[in-house]
């Protein structure tokens, strides 16, 4: 077994596609429309789906917000340098939620970014 995709429901599916591949570099895999559902599919990662994780973005016509809630917590994206990378994601217009730094009781290197709808990506340095 393994884990196949993060699924999150997105308000803008074009703006939050540019975020994952322009800001945080990953492709956009494949991309379908539902008509009979009302909904579209678009699948990003750093690799194909045969033996990456990716994340499924979800757009359901219509509907342009979700609450949070309180359950979700972030996805994590390892990062050769946190510092550069949210210098490198600010540059794109991203937004910093957490600045680059050891992370609570402990010494890795750690960072939070806001995607378009405001999921959490902490980006993790990567460990030698």
């Amino acid at each position: 077994m393994r884990i196949l995709h993060t699924m999150l429901r997105v308000g803008d599916l074009d703006r939050s596609i540019r975020f994952y591949t322009d800001v945080l570099g990953m492709r956009l895999l494949r991309r379908q429309d539902y008509p009979e559902g009302k909904f579209t599919l678009a699948f990003l990662g750093y690799g194909d789906e045969a033996g990456n994780t990716v994340i499924e973005l979800t757009y359901n016509w219509g509907v342009d917000s979700y609450e949070m809630g309180t359950g979700y917590g972030h996805i994590a994206v390892e990062v050769d340098d946190v510092y550069a990378a949210t210098d490198a994601i600010r540059e794109k217009g991203g937004k910093i939620l957490r600045e680059a730094g050891p992370m609570n009781a402990g010494t890795t290197v750690i960072a939070f970014a806001a995607d378009p709808d405001g999921y959490p990506i902490e980006l993790i340095g990567r460990r030698s």
